[in-house]
């Protein structure tokens, strides 16, 4: 291997082992809380969908401080690596007031909007224990962050895997009760939840204080300047993360209007959706994971001004990603029938299943360059124009998902997929051909020195 290729797989590697534990964690959750009924399951399920939604706020944050204090190390730039650790925490501690004071107050009101009868409440009561240990689930992040913008990915990797063992251990114990422990249900699934973040954070600041970051030498300066100077560094910490997070809020709103077009096709399609989309999330994390490695990297060499070497680093994450993607499609096409076996008996349901791995294989490759160039972009300098490709593919998508889908049924939905990955690809390639980034930036003044395009 040559290049930056061994750099990201070692960047990358770790971020995917730490998505996955994630989840397989939250798959074999639902496994336990499912036993005690579909109005728990709808329950906890709701309450995974107020956070994932929450958790788009929360990627501004965390992206934008790893790309900051990425580019502010490969500068050699210590004061401002300072000045990003402290805006992250202030814009943790913000955040987390501001989305969990009155996610409580209103949670019995967010949980009849979208349920009723015995789920309403059950969801209520998950999201009692759930939004005050908020702060927990956000304070991790930005943890993470801190230690993946001075190029550490395996300390986070290890503390998700410490995790999310906890909290494979306490899920039945608290859900079911076995032996003397009480049966806590729905409220013991969130108990659980927040036990094993509170411990991972715990564990999180015991090894930040023996280890002492690059981000907060101890020649560097403790008050961070002026409250004005605080408040640019948290502007531009938000102002580095908000294309990821539009990106991921995005996407969200469109898998949940997708899920409406396949849900005129009936039940098996649902289903069929839902098992082949969980086998499709244990791909294309591995496209994530080389997004983070490749935004990291990206923003040092941006902050050191190697415009050179970040044009190549374009190069090779397009050809890494290439690679994933390709593999992720045979992956999907060959083992479509065992792998869904696995997971259903039902004939229909598994057609459908089968049906939809089978032509994502021509979605993979597209979407895994325009998510692992996207953080490439991102880090230097072109978020917008990432943010417009992905935005306008988005509408690609479903547009064409809902022509198709007259024509060709639910395999039309599936297409249009395709569509809108190939769409977001060229755009991004032209948004981006020949512009001019910031080479290095600190206090977000840079010169300027060439982006790598797209399909470069």
């Amino acid at each position: 291997m040559r290049g930056h290729l061994p750099r990201l797989i070692t960047l990358a590697g770790p971020v995917y082992a730490e998505l996955l534990s994630n989840v397989l964690a939250t798959v074999v959750g639902t496994f336990w809380v499912a036993g005690l009924g579909g109005a728990a399951v709808a329950a906890v399920t709701l309450a995974g969908t107020v956070e994932n939604l929450l958790l788009g706020l929360v990627l501004v944050v965390a992206s934008g401080t790893s790309l900051r204090l990425s580019r502010a190390l490969g500068a050699a730039d210590h004061t401002s690596a300072g000045q990003t650790a402290r805006a992250a925490w202030r814009l943790c501690a913000l955040g987390s007031v501001l989305l969990s004071v009155p996610g409580f107050l209103l949670r019995e009101r967010l949980a009849g909007a979208f349920l009723d009868g015995p789920a309403a409440g059950l969801a209520a009561d998950y999201l009692a224990i759930a939004f005050p240990a908020f702060a927990l689930f956000f304070g991790q992040r930005v943890a993470d962050e801190l230690w993946k913008g001075a190029g550490d990915t395996r300390t986070p990797m290890r503390i998700a895997l410490l995790s999310n063992a906890l909290l494979l251990l306490l899920d039945p114990l608290l859900i079911l009760g076995p032996g003397p422990l009480p049966a806590l249900g729905v409220p013991g699934a969130a108990l659980a939840l927040t036990a094993s973040r509170a411990v991972a954070l715990a564990v999180t600041a015991v090894v930040r204080r023996r280890r002492r970051l690059p981000a907060a030498p101890a020649a560097a300066p403790k008050a961070g300047g002026s409250p004005s100077g605080g408040r640019s560094a948290m502007r531009r910490v938000v102002a580095a993360g908000a294309p990821f997070g539009l990106d991921f809020t995005a996407r969200m709103g469109v898998g949940a209007a997708q899920l409406g077009l396949v849900a005129a096709f009936g039940v098996p399609a649902v289903a069929g959706y839902g098992v082949g989309y969980r086998v499709l999330l244990i791909v294309t994390m591995a496209f994530y994971a080389v997004r983070q490695a490749a935004a990291i990297e990206a923003a040092r060499l941006a902050g050191a001004g190697d415009g050179a070497a970040l044009r190549a680093l374009g190069r090779d994450t397009a050809r890494l990603a290439g690679v994933l993607g390709a593999g992720a499609a045979v992956l999907c096409a060959t083992l479509a029938v065992p792998v869904t076996a696995l997971f259903t008996d039902d004939p229909a349901v598994a057609g459908q299943s089968v049906g939809f791995l089978r032509m994502v294989g021509l979605y993979l490759l597209p979407y895994a360059l325009v998510v692992a160039l996207g953080g490439v972009h991102q880090a230097a300098g072109a978020g917008r124009s990432l943010v417009a490709a992905v935005l306008v593919g988005l509408t690609a998508q479903l547009a064409s998902a809902a022509a198709l889908s007259g024509p060709l049924g639910v395999h039309g939905i599936w297409a249009g997929m395709t569509v809108g990955a190939v769409a977001q690809l060229a755009l991004l390639h032209l948004l981006t051909r020949g512009r001019r980034t910031p080479a290095r930036a600190v206090g977000g003044e840079a010169e300027g020195a060439p982006v790598v395009a797209a399909a470069e």
